[in-house]
């Protein structure tokens, strides 16, 4: 996973801005932006950083998100940095004497695709210092506080691994979006998915009647051929109806069998 790859080419989705405040090291804001970019995150805004900006030290660090780097704004304040923002997350390893909101980053994700899901609406994450963390009146200009669910007894992460847990995750929910080829499952409010126990009695079912059909006339087969029907059925997400329908079929097609 180390090393770099500009083979590959990727279209990011619009996604939060991340917003560094008072960074100190050009370093640490150089892999900052490199976790970004792994996450398909591009938009970077700075406020104050200590040492001055552009910075060298930046880019050599990102290890080749120089665009991200190169496009970075700059701000004096935070509430300048958030000023055009509708929805903004502030990223902290410690709870703090202060009644908002607390979400993990998978909750921020999934919040954040869909505010975002409409064009006009934009939001941000905002990072603190490498020493101290966000103070309380950067907090106070969030909607939510992020919090990764950590080993309590050790929970700070560095700048970078900060960027990198939440946009992960904001990466994770685009990719599960655009995976949701079909849409959702609509079922009827008649019915439920079919649980193990119905599934298991269906399974019993078609596996009993076949038997005295003489469709498992190879013994030594029966066991790979019940498992092939299991996992079609499986696969088919059956309801609580279509699992007693089906158990219907079966007994119907044995009575005519009989008569």
């Amino acid at each position: 996973m180390a090393g770099t790859d500009s083979t590959k080419s990727f279209t990011p989705a619009p996604g939060p801005a991340v917003i560094l405040v008072e960074p100190q090291l050009g370093e640490n804001i150089g892999m900052a932006a490199r976790a970004m970019l792994n996450c398909g995150l591009t938009e970077l805004r700075l406020v104050s950083p200590r040492d001055g900006w552009p910075n060298e030290d930046a880019v050599s660090a990102s290890a080749g998100a120089d665009g991200v780097i190169n496009n970075a704004a700059v701000f004096e304040t935070t509430s300048g940095a958030v000023a055009d923002l509708h929805r903004v997350f502030a990223a902290t390893a410690r709870p703090r004497d202060m009644t908002t909101l607390v979400i993990t980053p998978t909750q921020a994700a999934a919040e954040i695709h869909a505010f975002m899901a409409e064009p006009e609406n934009r939001t941000g994450i905002l990072f603190g210092r490498e020493a101290k963390g966000l103070k309380n009146d950067d907090i106070a200009l969030s909607d939510a506080i992020i919090m990764a669910p950590v080993n309590p007894a050790f929970s700070s992460l560095n700048l970078a691994q900060a960027v990198f847990a939440v946009g992960h995750e904001w990466f994770k929910a685009g990719l599960a979006d655009a995976e949701k080829t079909g849409g959702d499952l609509a079922i009827p409010k008649e019915t439920r998915p079919a649980d193990k126990a119905e599934l298991q009695g269906l399974f019993e079912h078609l596996e009993d009647e076949l038997k005295i059909s003489g469709f498992f006339h190879v013994p030594e087969k029966r066991t790979v051929m019940s498992r092939n029907l299991r996992n079609l059925l499986q696969r088919a997400g059956l309801t609580e109806q279509e699992v007693r329908t089906l158990r219907g079929v079966i007994s119907s097609l044995v009575t005519h069998r009989k008569k």
